[in-house]
Parts: structure tokens; C-alpha cells; sequence
């Protein structure tokens, strides 16, 4: 009998490259993103040149290669300086009580806004819970005040008419009471806002899981609990991770604004201490330290949460 002898198979060709045909296909695309890539880099890219100043004893008016390289001075500086570690706390206790009330009331509010019936209440609702977003800080933190005010403010009126004080309280001058201030506020000016993006993915979930779930006689709070969670799972998620990769830049404004000098020790938080200690003093390589350790901490924050949701949820940004 011959043997079976079987042909060579011809080897495959690699495919080839297709980016310059997708290029040349999606050219105006292409030409519509460059505005928006020379953006990001011109303002997020560019800028961390400056992060030299850290190394240096940055002097104005002095050329780069003029300017003294001292090395982790400022580094060792701000570690030894009780005032970071003042700052640190301050910053990080208002960071973590914002992102459990700020992430967790937006949620139930628009599982509660999806739950109602009356579609002019629900519109209604939606739109005054967001006109806060649109008023500056400036003017937000004026309303504040004056709601917390001691002479006519509506917060100790309504207190001292329920008669569960029995004289007005300084809520701007306890500085135990700052960081709640600052947390009601932001949820006051933020919430109806956040709202929307729950509300966009709630309607991305399908009616007939609904249907399916009232003909098995599933109450509304069962199919909140089964059907809507489980739905917008992956949006809470990503907006969880991103959320605490902030969680150290917290900006400046509302602690700014509120603060005074009888709540200093609450109100100073990492930003405010870059800008006191820092631009404020003319110590601009200080100030820049300030905002590496800001953005180091931040990253690697937002590493760590990545990772964690990794591993246990399946979900991530990265």
C-alpha cells in the first residue's frame, strides 16, 4: 500500500496592519478628535514640566539651567511640618464623609425618582434636585451662611421654634461641626446632579425583567433589590473607582469659602495649605511638593481600588 502523503500546508500570512486604512477611512474623525488631544495635552500634559520646581530652589526671573537643584529638600520639609499632617487629616476626613454620603444618597435618590409614577412630578423633582449644581460656590457658600446664621438664620429659627434648642447656635464657629457642614453642603449643591447619570442607566434596563418580575408577584422593593441594583451595578462601580482616585483632591472652594479663622484647624485642607504655605509665601517649589504628594497619592489610590474591583467584581477603568 502507498503511504498517505498529505500536501504542506501553506504558512498563514500575518494580517496586515489595517490603522492606515482605518486612518484614511476615518480621516475626518480623526481630524475632529485633534482639537480635543492638543487640549488635554496643552493643560494635563504640559504642565507637569513644572514639577522640576520641586527639585529646585525655584527663583522667578532665573532661567531653568540658572535654577539650584536642592533635591527631596521640600520633600523632608513638608514631612516634618505639623501643619501637613493637620491638612492630611482635615483633607482626608472630608474626602471619605463626601464620598459615602455624595456617592450612596445620589443612588437611593434616583431609585427613588425612577420609582414614581407621576411623570410631572418626577420632572419636576429632577429639575429643582439640579439647580443647585449651576450656583457658584461663591454664592452657595453665601446662602449657607446665612441659613446657619445666628441673627435670622432659618436652621436656628426652625430649632428654636421646635424648642430643641434654647439659644442660638454658631454653627461657623465649632470647628467639630465644619466637616458636616461642608458634607451637607456639597450633597445639597451635588445630588440632584450625580442623580442623572443612575437615571440614564436605570432606563437602559429592560422593561420586561420588570413585567416578568410583577407576574411573579415580586413586590417594588424586591425588584429594586433584584432587578435595578444588579442593572447598574458596573455604572456604581466605575463611578466608585474614579471617585476614590479623587479622594485626596478635594479642591479648596467650599473649605475656603465656609472657613474662617476660628475654624482653621478643621477648614485647611491639602489644596489650602499648597496655596497658604506655598503661592501664598512665595515658596513655589514647596507648593509644587504639595501637589506631587497630591497626585502620587491619588494614583495610586486609584490603582489599589482599580485592583480590588478587579479581582472581586470583575469590573474596572483600566
Amino acid at each position: 500500500m502507498k503511504a498517505i502523503t498529505s500536501k504542506a500546508q501553506p504558512e498563514l500570512k500575518k494580517p496586515a496592519s489595517r490603522f492606515w486604512p482605518t486612518f484614511i477611512q476615518q480621516k475626518y474623525l480623526y481630524m475632529m478628535a485633534i482639537p480635543f488631544v492638543l487640549w488635554a495635552f496643552v493643560f494635563n500634559y504640559l504642565p507637569l514640566w513644572g514639577w522640576t520646581m520641586a527639585f529646585q530652589k525655584y527663583k522667578p526671573g532665573k532661567s531653568f539651567f540658572d535654577q539650584k537643584w536642592v533635591g527631596l529638600q521640600y520633600f523632608r520639609e513638608l514631612f516634618q511640618d505639623d501643619q501637613f499632617f493637620n491638612a492630611l487629616r482635615n483633607t482626608l476626613a472630608m474626602s471619605i464623609m463626601g464620598l459615602l454620603a455624595g456617592f450612596i444618597i445620589p443612588i437611593i435618590f434616583a431609585i427613588l425618582l425612577n420609582e414614581l409614577r407621576l411623570q410631572f412630578l418626577k420632572r419636576f423633582v429632577q429639575t429643582v434636585s439640579y439647580l443647585p449644581h449651576f450656583v457658584s460656590w461663591v454664592v452657595a457658600a453665601g446662602i449657607i451662611t446665612k441659613m446657619l446664621s445666628t441673627d435670622n438664620g432659618a436652621v436656628n429659627d426652625l430649632l428654636l421654634s421646635l424648642h430643641l434648642i434654647s439659644e442660638p447656635i454658631q454653627f461657623m464657629a465649632k470647628g467639630h461641626l465644619f466637616w458636616g457642614i461642608v458634607t451637607a453642603s456639597d450633597v445639597w449643591k451635588e445630588t440632584g446632579w450625580n442623580t442623572i447619570i443612575y437615571l440614564a442607566a436605570i432606563s437602559g434596563i429592560g422593561p420586561e425583567l420588570y413585567e416578568a418580575a410583577r407576574v411573579d408577584g415580586a413586590s417594588r422593593l424586591q425588584q429594586v433589590r433584584n432587578i435595578t441594583l444588579p442593572g447598574i451595578q458596573t455604572t456604581i462601580i466605575i463611578l466608585l473607582i474614579i471617585s476614590i482616585g479623587h479622594l485626596i483632591s478635594i479642591g479648596f472652594e467650599k473649605q475656603f469659602l465656609l472657613g474662617n479663622n476660628l475654624v482653621r484647624d478643621y477648614s485647611q485642607t491639602l489644596d489650602l495649605y499648597a496655596l497658604n504655605y506655598g503661592l501664598g509665601m512665595g515658596r513655589f517649589s514647596f507648593g509644587t511638593a504639595i501637589n506631587i504628594f497630591n497626585s502620587v497619592v491619588s494614583v495610586i489610590l486609584l490603582f489599589v481600588a482599580n485592583g480590588i474591583f478587579k479581582k472581586i467584581t470583575k469590573e474596572s477603568i483600566i
